[in-house]
């Protein structure tokens, strides 16, 4: 029988994600068959699965952490939020349409079916689903007819397990506080808390520790320390501390409301020999060697946002000054002469004029391009490998096209200005391939490029957390406890 073991926090950014990732990892080194699986995600970071479908970031990551390729099954429900009050609603890796949260209220029993016939397919093929509940279970207004976390639970009667951020203060009452919120079935299948992101001496925190115990009758199953320079994909916020300051190449990337896929720039942000800073709204594009416009949600309203906060003006100085502007996706998009919404993919139907940069038009089409690719770009006067992934409802023409970026085999991608200086691309993940991140940098005028493998940088810390996991929660006791002794309780 398959063992299901689900992971839920207290607040969002409590540590879900990671202790999941953290978990399919130990597992995985010990052999163990073990999948990820997360009901219902809302984030704008998504991922494309060999097979051509759109899942959440984590899930790719967590799937990695597993040994496995990321699958459309371990994130059945995804919602990439377009509006405040709206998302669009992607259904097994395939986009179905746009939804406002009341509509999507009613369409959640519809939902439902989808997230309990993916994981009962994961159940068919692994020993053990590891599974990621989203924000807090305590939410109140959410909890008719919950998919994403205690309702999920009680549908496939799993264990468990509650972690909360002592980083951000008052761990005790957010645990207890959630818990207290639950029912009395759903505070049953409550194994046991995890407190994440620990600084400092144990043993004062151990009085706590007792107390909670004591009061909730819950065991406390590990402590995790603060892991400093912690590097994962995130699932939806942007991280804008600069993780290392280089003195080779400066970036910068402007953050537009609905920017998406963020991650594209984690590798640069982890470079050596690269300062990247986001921009916020308000702020002025500092000088910089290289200035990157990001994929976006809705690429329209982005696009008037960035001539709101005067940074189109400021972007064509940057390029009488001689710098260098690349445009991936929606930013690509951005660049060119025009950008038509005939059906209204992004929001309102309409056109809008872009900013003239490269010579090619874009029109929303109602079916979205979901895929991996792999081939070679051209700069620097040579070829060199490149992969990644494409995520859009857009599609390009013009005579800007002739001088494409890259060879994907399939089809031409991107567009290079005649004179050089802009750039554009449909492939996410540009920053990933160490060949083309080295080939990108030299263009933008990077003097110095030190070794420096990403794809290292993400094992690495995956073991990194799988390592902290196994060194302060007993997993062979968590998961006899989350198998025979849940069974037997229930």
């Amino acid at each position: 029988m398959t063992n299901t073991l689900m992971v839920q926090g207290t607040t969002s950014d409590a540590g879900k994600s990671v202790l999941v990732a953290a978990l399919c990892r130990a597992l995985h080194r010990r052999g163990v068959n073990v999948a990820p699986f997360k009901p219902q995600n809302m984030a704008l970071n998504s991922a494309v699965t060999p097979d051509g479908k759109e899942i959440g970031r984590a899930q790719a990551v967590q799937a990695r952490a597993c040994g496995l390729a990321p699958h459309s099954d371990m994130n059945p429900v995804l919602l990439k939020p377009n509006s405040d009050t709206g998302a669009q609603v992607i259904i097994h890796g395939q986009a179905l349409r746009n939804m406002e949260a009341q509509d999507y209220h009613g369409y959640k029993a519809t939902a439902r079916k989808a997230v309990l016939s993916s994981h009962q397919r994961l159940t068919q093929q692994y020993d053990w689903v590891v599974v990621e509940g989203a924000g807090s279970p305590a939410e109140i207004n959410l909890r008719a007819n919950d998919i994403a976390n205690m309702g999920f639970a009680e549908a496939v009667d799993c264990p468990v397990i509650l972690i909360a951020d002592i980083d951000r203060g008052g761990v005790f009452a957010h645990l207890v506080g959630t818990l207290e919120l639950l029912s009395a079935s759903e505070q049953a299948r409550v194994v046991g808390f995890v407190i994440n992101r620990f600084r400092g001496d144990i043993a004062l925190l151990q009085s706590g520790l007792d107390w909670l115990e004591a009061r909730t009758g819950k065991p406390v199953l590990g402590v995790l320390p603060y892991l400093h320079d912690l590097h994962l994909e995130a699932e939806d916020a942007i991280d804008t501390q600069q993780i290392r300051e280089g003195v080779s190449l400066r970036v910068a990337v402007p953050v537009l409301p609905r920017t998406s896929n963020h991650t594209d720039f984690d590798a640069l942000r982890l470079h050596p020999n690269v300062d990247l800073c986001f921009v916020r709204k308000g702020e002025a594009l500092p000088p910089c060697d290289l200035l990157i416009l990001p994929g976006s949600k809705s690429v329209r309203a982005d696009l008037q946002q960035l001539r709101d906060n005067g940074w189109a003006d400021q972007l064509k100085r940057h390029l009488r000054y001689g710098g260098k502007v690349l445009g991936i996706c929606g930013g690509f998009q951005m660049l060119g002469s025009e950008l038509h919404d005939p059906l209204g993919i992004e929001g309102p139907a309409g056109s809008s004029e872009g900013l003239g940069l490269l010579d090619i038009t874009t029109t929303l089409a109602s079916e979205k391009t979901l895929r991996q690719v792999s081939g070679h770009c051209y700069l620097n006067g040579k070829a060199t490998s490149i992969r990644g992934y494409e995520i859009h409802a857009g599609v390009s023409e013009g005579a800007g096209l002739e001088r494409h970026f890259a060879d994907l085999g399939s089809h031409l991608d991107g567009a290079i200005s005649e004179d050089g200086q802009v750039l554009g691309s449909y492939i996410h993940g540009l920053f990933d391939d160490d060949h083309a991140r080295q080939q990108l940098l030299s263009w933008a005028g990077a003097t110095e490029q030190a070794a420096y493998n990403y794809d290292a940088v993400i094992e690495t810390n995956l073991d990194r957390i799988a390592d902290s996991v196994e060194q302060h929660i007993d997993l062979d006791k968590l998961l006899r406890t989350c198998s025979l002794e849940f069974r037997q309780s229930r």
